[in-house]
């Protein structure tokens, strides 16, 4: 029985799973956490992946290993392989004017959008090279290499010292905002307009996700990696028209298709994923972290503030949420606010208030899904995974505004089991079907009024 590992280096954490190659059987698993913030130290995750890979026995009797992880941050290191910053995450929301810089010195946001197929956001790598270029120009001249957070600990697992060993695969490339992955190339020429210089900086190379890319010195070989939800895409075995809704710190819609999209809005990013194939995918900044606030504000558990929104009618008696608790990526509002909007006497209560902060998180989400219809992609079966998947009051209040019936697979790892299954098809060179257990169907009574009403109300704030 040969094991592989799977890591999900998270915003939050970094968690673990050991499954057997063939099977998928779960073996062991462990988990650690990651300091909070939007700018962190590399060595964190690091030393919490050493942590974790402890607490899930070691890699003594593993074969092979692949990470996946959070896209778009920015690990800036000098000719000598050292850190030169914290690196600056994806929900860094600074870098909002050097994006719309460089769409703009590409020849606008089509153009971006045909280059890299997504238009520069705040997120992308591209956006935080170019702001660092321009508020840390000193250090931004010792830049000689580039890694995302999955290739830097794929590289650190090697010993992290030849910048040869530095790689990655098109799914967390395609995340740059320097990356083409229609070609599967780099664009050297938006690295070099970010840097605001065309001097040679060092990227990862790219590899496939059916071979491994490094070794670690035990032994143990290292798979390509992948951006966090093109892992959680290959972990649920998601195939051509299933989108996937993910709830994690961020809220991501993304379906598997054979086609590229090149969306010139912003709305839709054209990323790559693991099998050969694209992953159209909309990105919402706020998802799990606003269930985190209404029960906070609340006081209560999460099984009570579902108890409470199953307790309130669609529509929350009036009252309606743009959850814009830490800005928007989409629609792009990096320095927006949250509003409640229609409160009265009515809906001044706990099961009002609790089903609309759920309302409003997933209409968000919503809109994401009509945004990939809009682009022609197929929408046969709805996903719906992530921490706050399992919460009764999602599940129900998701199928009733996405419209679809939505299936829920077991509570898991999906992003490190996606990783898991990588390393499994470099190790046995094909991909395994693995079994996910008993999955849950929910459909509910569609309620477009809701939506539309959120709608409303985020039209009428543009500008606030």
């Amino acid at each position: 029985m040969a094991l592989v590992a799977g890591v999900d280096s998270s915003t939050q954490s970094v968690k673990v799973v050991i499954r057997d190659a063939d099977s998928g059987a779960l073996i062991r698993q462990g988990r650690a956490a990651h300091p909070e913030g939007s700018e962190v130290d590399p060595q964190s995750w690091w030393s919490a992946l050493q942590e974790a890979l402890a607490s899930a026995g070691g890699l003594a009797d593993v074969a092979a290993i692949s990470i996946a992880g959070q896209q778009h941050g920015l690990v800036a290191m000098d000719s000598r392989g050292q850190v030169l910053r914290p690196a600056l995450l994806w929900n860094d929301t600074r870098s909002a004017g050097a994006a719309k810089d460089l769409n703009r010195e590409l020849g606008g946001d089509q153009a971006m959008a045909d280059a890299t197929g997504s238009v520069s956001v705040a997120s992308f790598t591209a956006s935080k090279v170019r702001w660092m270029a321009d508020h840390e120009p000193d250090l931004a001249a010792r830049v000689a290499a580039i890694a995302l957070p999955h290739d830097w600990l794929s590289w650190k697992l090697q010993g992290g010292t030849d910048f040869a060993g530095l790689f990655t695969d098109r799914s967390d490339a395609s995340g740059t905002g320097y990356f083409d992955p229609v070609t599967s190339t780099y664009r050297h020429d938006i690295l070099g307009l970010a840097l605001r210089n065309n001097r040679e900086v060092y990227l990862p190379r790219i590899v496939a996700s059916d071979q491994f890319g490094g070794v670690t010195p035990d032994g143990v070989q290292i798979g390509a990696g992948a951006g966090d939800n093109a892992g959680a895409a290959f972990g649920v075995q998601a195939t051509l028209g299933d989108v996937v809704v993910s709830l994690g710190t961020s809220g991501t819609a993304f379906s598997v298709s054979t086609t590229p999209t090149h969306e010139g809005t912003g709305t839709v990013a054209g990323f790559a994923d693991l099998t050969g194939n694209f992953l159209p995918l909309v990105c919402t900044l706020n998802a799990a972290r606003v269930l985190d606030a209404a029960a906070r504000i609340l006081g209560v558990s999460f099984d009570r503030l579902s108890e409470l929104a199953l307790n309130a009618p669609a529509g929350a008696n009036g009252l309606s949420l743009l959850p814009y608790f830490e800005g928007e990526r989409t629609p792009n509002r990096p320095t927006a606010t949250g509003v409640f909007a229609g409160m009265n006497l009515a809906n001044s209560n706990p099961e009002s208030l609790a089903r609309a902060m759920i309302e409003g998180m997933l209409c968000g989400l919503a809109d994401a899904v009509q945004a990939l219809s809009a682009q022609g992609v197929a929408i046969n079966r709805i996903f719906l995974v992530g921490g706050a998947a399992k919460n009764p009051a999602v599940a129900q209040i998701a199928s009733a505004l996405f419209g679809h019936e939505v299936i829920i697979p077991p509570v898991g790892e999906y992003v490190a089991d996606g990783a898991a299954r990588q390393a499994a098809w470099a190790l046995l060179g094909n991909a395994p079907a693995w079994d996910l257990g008993k999955v849950t169907h929910v459909q509910s009574a569609s309620t477009p009024d809701v939506l539309e009403k959120y709608r409303t109300l985020r039209d009428a704030t543009v500008g606030w």
